[in-house]
């Protein structure tokens, strides 16, 4: 894969200290805050957080994969272990056959019946993913995990350590200024997850001709800010090592190439808003599921 950098991306490492600065100073002055500021900044920067572990896992903003672990690993969503995330992420663009369950851990799809195909059938509308997505991916990892217990101990070992270690000081200074760590769940993590669920909920679809199976998303707008660049996602998958603020040139360079491997497009997250929200974006039981059955 080539790398279109060299050095240490700035950009990047200038958005990381915005992260944990405005994290800092929005947890130790929330007092201060009218409720609404604190929900939506706080909601803002975790979801901003996870677009930048989204960057250290796809080798940015140094050369160093230890550097980059160390900047996104800090776990200001308190439920995602960073190396469960990590290695998910990386299976899924290594996927030969993307949204298929049984070959991309980040699939929305399901093969399956039971809670599965209920827990998609929810989130089937924007308006479902939005309000009990965070709570369905929540119980989906500790189910998963549960299960991993089982069989590979000393992997959930290696991944919770250090992750409960950070969460741990988190949950301290959250406590030492009084914002508590039930209403940073509730009020912060929680509408967090749902923007984050917002971006991918029509990203991938399985009837797309191309091999990322992406949709492009034409203007990003603010959201746009927010995901990094990501709603460019058919971009994203052609050049996976590319930074966040070199996507837009590499889209507008090959669009056409883009468009007809991309196979669908929404022209903004608004028209996603109005078309989707009480409607389903797809069946998300996987065309495969019945064949294999």
């Amino acid at each position: 894969m080539n790398r279109a950098r060299r050095g240490i991306e700035w950009p990047t490492v200038a958005l990381a200290a915005v992260i944990y600065g405005g994290w800092l100073a929005l947890t130790a002055f929330h007092a201060a805050l009218p409720l609404p500021v604190v929900v939506m900044a706080g909601a803002w920067l975790v979801a901003w957080h996870g677009s930048l572990q989204h960057e250290t896992i796809h080798g940015h903003p140094t050369r160093s994969a230890t550097i980059n672990a160390a900047i996104g690993s800090v776990p200001l969503s308190l439920w995602l272990p960073y190396s469960l995330y990590r290695d998910s992420h990386i299976a899924h663009h290594r996927s030969p056959h993307i949204t298929d369950p049984r070959h991309d851990p980040e699939s929305r799809y399901v093969a399956g019946g039971g809670a599965k195909r209920w827990a998609a059938a929810i989130q089937s509308t924007l308006l479902g993913r939005l309000l009990f997505g965070p709570a369905l991916a929540i119980l989906t990892l500790a189910a998963a995990e549960a299960q991993r217990l089982r069989t590979r101990p000393g992997a959930v070992a290696r991944d919770w350590s250090l992750h409960l270690v950070g969460a741990a000081v988190l949950i301290a200074w959250l406590e030492a200024t009084g914002f508590g760590t039930m209403r940073y769940l509730l009020l912060v993590v929680y509408p967090a997850l749902s923007l984050t669920l917002l971006r991918s909920f029509a990203e991938h679809r399985a009837d797309i001709p191309g091999p990322s199976r992406a949709a492009t998303v034409e203007r990003g707008g603010l959201l746009g800010l927010l995901y990094l660049n990501n709603h460019l996602h058919t971009a994203h998958h052609d050049r996976p090592d590319l930074a966040w603020y070199r996507l837009p040139v590499h889209q507008r360079r090959h669009r056409n190439r883009l468009a007809a491997e991309a196979g669908a497009a929404h022209r903004s997250y608004g028209a996603i808003v109005r078309r989707y929200a009480l409607r389903r974006h797809d069946v998300l039981v996987h065309p495969d599921a019945d064949k294999r059955r």
